[in-house]
């Protein structure tokens, strides 16, 4: 009897480890079902046992970025005060971690989170956790908490995509802008905590 076969003994948590090392090594160009089982040295049809379409492979890769990311998030902010400043802490965390590892992030940023998916529902719901968490002091329902985290997804995951694709050219330091904008950002929390509904 000869030895198994390589792709009989790669687990699912295997290809999606050889996915994100081809991303954080060739970007997330890399994230593609061939190019994922060259890396793990196998033919493209043996991934197919594990995630069914190149689609589940981006899905299952990004939700585990996801979960890499909260528990980073978690393990960096989760013994600072309950303040206002602990939302700047979570911007400045993601931007930060949109800085160390850009591709990663970029293919966070391409897969969207279902609430119908149980996998995706979890995130989403633990990224609600953190978010109601830095925003404690703030006495929002919970449909004002959708909002604000729609407000706050949009402003900082917008600013990152800008900066990132290199079209903040005007001369003021991106730092300097960031820094207002997420005291903005603050800013208008308050408004809509004082709101009804």
């Amino acid at each position: 009897m000869g030895r198994p076969k390589k792709e009989h003994s790669l687990s699912r948590k295997d290809v999606i480890a050889a996915a994100i090392a081809g991303i954080d090594q060739e970007g997330a160009a890399a994230l593609g079902v061939s190019r994922v089982a060259r890396r793990l040295g196998i033919k493209p049809p043996a991934i197919y046992k594990h995630l069914e379409s190149g689609a589940a492979l981006q899905r299952a890769t990004a939700i585990t970025l996801w979960e890499q990311y909260l528990t980073e998030c978690q393990q960096t902010l989760a013994n600072r005060p309950i303040t206002t400043d602990l939302l700047k802490q979570l911007g400045h965390f993601t931007r930060n971690f949109a800085k160390t590892y850009p591709s990663r992030y970029q293919v966070m940023m391409q897969v969207q989170l279902q609430p119908s998916d149980p996998e995706a529902s979890a995130i989403i719901h633990k990224l609600l956790a953190f978010l109601r968490r830095a925003l404690s002091d703030y006495a929002l329902t919970d449909l004002q908490l959708i909002d604000v985290m729609r407000m706050v997804n949009a402003a900082i995951y917008g600013f990152i995509a800008l900066e990132q694709g290199g079209l903040m050219t005007l001369e003021r330091p991106t730092d300097k802008s960031y820094e207002v904008m997420l005291e903005g950002l603050i800013a208008a929390i308050a408004t809509i905590s004082e709101r009804d509904g």
